[in-house]
């Protein structure tokens, strides 16, 4: 038994269609969505690349890492770059979890009252 959560042959299996077998209208209507949201537009597809890649980061799934760091890398983008998106990524969620502590403060101050 494999106890590895992350499969990299999974990337290839998504990419043709395994998980829209028993859903092709809705695994097709995903891929269009898809599609058009990362397609250009008022940003560019290797500007909504980077921005997926700290999506990626943030809610940590190995299979968008993985997929996006070889598109990026595809696309030109350094090493350098993608470690400033790990940077802006890991700092927006150290501000979110930060900014969180208000709701503490708030709940503290109603209860001094």
């Amino acid at each position: 038994m494999n106890n590895n959560y992350f499969e990299k042959k999974d990337l290839g299996n998504f990419a043709n269609g395994v998980l829209g077998e028993e859903a092709k209208k809705l695994w097709d209507e995903f891929l269009k969505y898809y599609g058009d949201s990362t397609s250009d537009g008022a940003l560019t597809k290797r500007e909504k690349a980077l921005c997926a890649l700290a999506v990626a980061f943030a809610t940590r799934c190995p299979y968008c890492i993985d997929a996006y760091t070889q598109t990026l890398i595809s696309m030109g983008v350094t090493e350098e770059q993608l470690t400033e998106v790990l940077h802006v990524a890991s700092s927006m969620q150290a501000g979110i979890t930060l900014v969180n502590g208000f709701t503490m403060k708030n709940t503290v101050s109603e209860i001094k009252l």
